[in-house]
């Protein structure tokens, strides 16, 4: 096997040093643009194996359409704001929170994330360029720099002007680790499986003595806040005796009692309605005055907990809606870094995380507390920390959605969505999102262009520009678009002209990637250069992308210009390790990109993600990787099988044999197919194809098929042959550049560049199918020899007779369907290696030897066993086709009579008698005795 770190390092070196990128870029400069728009990859971490996917395929692409003449920008991107950047800065600098970031300087906060930024971009790079993937990398773009920020002010704006973006005083999932909310696209997926204590409480009804709702919940500390209990007025209820206690709960939840219950009476939840009970803690400051009560609420399922659901509209979204209506009073607990607030007596100043005990154990003295059990459940958690969140009552800046719903809808209809139903799910996505909540609080990110006065009249500002025209003081030390330097411009209100102060907050991080079909394309700048680019002919990222980038991306374009701004999105699964798990680094089962390129090189793991299905996950294991390897080992060795068989590019033949014409033809079906699938975006597809086209059809197939007659030089129409095998091999390596660039690099430089003069593979055009060259019908009459052939190989095999020795006879029985094999006649003759074929129907499908060995037969055989071992020894003694040898044959058994065939086969003057050269050896076959011996 070729060693692949060094072929692709020494390729790595050709492509710099011969500057073949910039070569092809201005090759394509005048053509018809083909637009892409790469999603940044996150510059906080160096790449995992699961980078490889994504970036490999959107590598093929570029690179196809490349050799297909298209113009390109080729233009990577690296996301560079937001938690995820946040998280890990503060990790290096040991900073455990928000006070721990102020206390340390946001000034210098800042700039370390911003340092960051640029440490991993690089090491970014260079992996990327080391996977062999090409781009214009000294203009990537980065989403903290200042015309992307700028970009997303124009859209703030107009979202504003079309009295879009308010603020709002909603419940939202928060982490008290960060400090910020987390909006609803970045909690979907951050579901973890959790085990957490449920408790059944029992609380009193006022005015029914000993009687009492039993409730349930799995968030002890949200009890604190509890307003309201709510049942489902249309489910059956019962009243039950328990221990001398009356108790309320669904008629199906009755299993959390136990035994030892009487139902006394079942009733519709609407009967419930209006009661009034003691809350569990009526004693806390905060609950002073509060009236609690049962309401109707059509969300209370019937079959988890106990059908009677604790409302605290301050801690939870839903809860909050109903409060809303219901006009309860909305208890938030807790501070942005989940500590208890004043008004909550012994529970003020603990942090939400140790409040747990210390509620059941107050609920328990009390008499509120029935039981508690462990529950087993999905939680949602930070995205980015891991931190599990909690729900808080909190001011933020929203986008109002009902509006641009309908126009995205409708412009998501206009993209082709691969797989299909991609599409479904943005449908799906679009039907259920919420308003966007764009406010974080939290400091690396895209600082919102809001300043309000004293009297809290609003200005947005749309641009560096028009900040720098109505700033009273600060611009002129503003070195960019961040905090803290964006904070200390002052402004002159627009309608008061008192002085205006900017938010805090910063922007939801996916508004930076969704603008970069605008910021990218220098939408503000250039129009024309936009109109150029725009829309991306492909976007590509992992499905979960749909509701993350590809959804910020349709939202702000709608936005701006009603438009989608992709033709097609082309979507991937997930990487998981070997066994199916997902990769984590607690688990020790991360596998880096760094570690897997070193152990089998950058083709290899391009090449076993792209023969793998977009639509299922990747298992990603070595074990697949050395498989891809003997795959790619075997192209290699089919060129040097080339170039042992001619000398320069082959003439085209007047004349081709059958084979020829079917290898030609599957050739040509290979590349109108290969090409079609990834115009159609199924480049896995093209993939396997080109594999099973070299390994089956070229190696296994047309190779074993052509051997007698590119073996010497008066082989039997060796032209056509040779021509065939060169233009099949050139050809797979042109299909493969765009996803093993380093293999077919050096391929082409070491077989093919000298003849076909361009200066490297990815200079070649891509290749075109002759339809012509198609034969459907010669390729039926191939498969079915190629059946007969394999059934007839396994029953010499089964009879003990191997292929090697003639026979002079096999009989074929086939039913209808293989009836054309009989057209082909010779080749399935000379592959079975019988002296006379037959053909007849039958009623099953049969291949029938006559097994007598005649002596001139066995003769035969043995003359072919001795070819074959002379064949070996000189393959040993690195010998060369041209290089004639002595041959020294030393046996009781005569072969005298083909002298002649393998003196031509072997390229040697023949002997019968011992010369006691070097190279020898001894063979017994079928109980004779043969020495042989050959030299130079």
């Amino acid at each position: 096997m070729y060693d692949p770190n060094e072929l692709e390092l020494e390729i790595l070196k050709f492509w710099e040093k011969n500057k073949i990128f910039d070569k092809l870029r201005k090759k394509n400069s005048k053509n018809k643009p083909w637009s892409f728009i790469d999603g940044p990859i996150t510059a906080n971490n160096k790449m995992g194996i699961h980078h490889v996917w994504g970036r490999t395929i959107k590598d093929v692409y570029q690179r196809f359409k490349a050799m297909q003449g298209f113009d390109q920008r080729w233009q990577n991107g690296f996301d560079c704001q937001g938690l995820w950047v946040e998280v890990e800065a503060e990790k290096d600098l040991k900073l455990k929170n928000k006070k721990d970031i102020e206390k340390y300087g946001l000034d210098k906060f800042s700039k370390y994330c911003k340092n960051r930024v640029y440490k991993y971009t690089k090491i970014i790079t260079d992996q990327s360029i080391r996977l062999g993937q090409w781009n214009d990398w000294e203009n990537s773009y980065y989403t903290m720099d200042d015309n992307n920020i700028e970009h997303i002010w124009l859209l703030l704006k107009k979202c504003y002007d079309k009295k879009w973006l308010f603020k709002g005083h909603r419940v939202q999932p928060w982490c008290s680790r960060c400090g910020t909310s987390v909006s609803h696209h970045e909690m979907i997926e951050a579901y973890e499986e959790m085990t957490h204590t449920s408790l059944y409480l029992k609380f009193p009804i006022k005015g029914k003595e000993n009687e009492f709702l039993l409730v349930w919940t799995t968030t002890p500390w949200t009890l604190t806040s509890n307003v309201a209990a709510a049942v489902h007025p249309d489910l059956d209820y019962v009243k039950v005796k328990k221990d001398n206690e009356i108790l309320y709960l669904s008629k199906q939840t009755t299993d959390c009692l136990g035994k030892n219950f009487k139902e006394l009476e079942t009733l519709k939840g609407k009967k419930l309605v209006g009661l009034e009970y003691k809350g569990p803690f009526d004693y806390l400051d905060a609950q002073k005055g509060i009236k609690h009560r049962v309401l109707a609420w059509d969300l209370v399922g019937e079959e988890e907990g106990t059908g009677i659901v604790h409302i605290a509209p301050g801690c939870g979204a839903e809860d909050f809606e109903l409060g809303k209506k219901e006009k309860l009073e909305a208890i938030s607990p807790l501070d942005e870094n989940g500590y208890f607030i004043e008004n909550f007596n012994q529970f003020t100043g603990k942090h939400v995380k140790e409040t747990k005990e210390m509620v059941i154990e107050d609920l328990g003295k009390r008499n509120f507390l029935f039981k508690t059990t462990d529950y087993a459940h999905r939680y949602p958690t930070c995205w980015r920390c891991k931190e599990e969140l909690v729900f808080r009552l909190v001011d933020s800046w929203f986008i109002k959605v009902d509006e641009i719903r309908p126009l995205m809808k409708k412009a998501a209809e206009k993209v082709n969505w691969q797989p299909e139903h991609a599409g479904k799910l943005m449908q799906n996505w679009l039907d259920s999102m919420s308003d966007w909540s764009i406010s974080r609080k939290r400091y690396w990110g895209l600082p919102l262009p809001i300043w309000i006065c004293p009297d809290g009249h609003e200005t947005f500002i749309s641009s560096k520009e028009e900040l720098k025209k109505v700033a009273t003081s600060g611009f002129d030390k503003l070195k960019e678009l961040h905090k803290p330097w964006i904070d200390d411009v002052k402004i002159k209100c627009s309608k008061c002209d008192k002085e205006a102060t900017r938010i805090p907050e910063v922007g939801d991080c996916w508004l930076d990637a969704g603008i970069v079909p605008y910021s990218t394309l220098n939408y503000i700048q250039d129009k024309a250069y936009w109109k150029k680019w725009f829309p991306a002919e492909l976007v590509l990222e992992m499905r979960e992308q749909i509701r993350l980038w590809f959804y910020s991306l349709l939202f702000m374009s709608v936005a701006l210009e009603n438009k989608p701004p992709y033709k097609t999105v082309l979507t991937h699964e997930k990487v998981n390790d070997e066994l199916g798990r997902p990769m984590h680094k607690s688990w020790g089962n991360a596998v880096w990109f760094n570690e897997a390129v070193e152990k089998v090189g950058a083709d290899i793991l391009r090449w076993q993600y792209s023969i793998h299905n977009l639509t299922t996950n990747v298992n990603f294991g070595y074990t697949e990787s050395k498989e891809m390897q003997r795959n790619l080992t075997m192209l290699f060795n089919l060129c040097n099988y080339l170039s042992q068989s001619s000398e320069g590019k082959p003439k085209t033949p007047k004349k081709f044999e059958a084979e020829d014409d079917w290898i030609l033809s599957k050739l040509n079906k290979l590349v109108k197919e290969a090409t079609h699938n990834l115009e159609t975006y199924n480049p896995n597809t093209t993939a396997v194809s080109v594999q099973e086209f070299f390994i089956n059809d070229l190696s296994r197939g047309y190779i074993q098929l052509i051997r007698d007659r590119v073996q010497d030089e008066s082989g039997h129409n060796k032209q056509a042959a040779v021509y065939c095998l060169y233009k099949s091999i050139y050809t797979v390596i042109q299909l493969m550049a765009p996803y093993v660039p380093f293999l077919t690099e050096h391929i082409y430089q070491k077989y093919f560049k000298d003849i076909e003069k361009k200066e490297s593979v990815h200079l070649t055009d891509w290749p075109k199918a002759d339809p012509k060259k198609i034969n459907k019908k010669l390729e039926a009459l191939f498969e079915s020899a190629f059946l007969v052939i394999e059934k007839g190989l396994a029953e010499r095999e089964k009879i003990g007779l191997g292929v090697k020795w003639p026979l002079s006879l096999a009989e074929v029985r086939v039913i209808d369907t293989l009836g054309s094999a009989k057209e082909l006649k010779k080749l399935i003759q000379k592959k079975l290696n019988v002296k006379k074929l037959e053909i007849k129907k039958g009623k099953e499908f049969q291949v029938v030897f006559d097994q007598e060995v005649t002596p001139e037969l066995e003769q035969e055989g043995f003359a072919r066993e001795i070819i074959r071992r002379a064949q070996q020894m000189r393959k040993k003694a690195g010998l060369q086709k041209q290089d004639k040898i002595e041959l020294s044959v030393v046996s009781d058994y005569s072969l005298k009579e083909w002298t002649d065939e393998i003196q031509k086969t072997t390229n040697s003057k023949l002997v019968f008698e011992d010369k006691k050269f070097k190279e020898s050896k001894e063979y017994e076959i079928k109980g004779k005795k043969f020495k042989i011996s050959l030299r130079i």
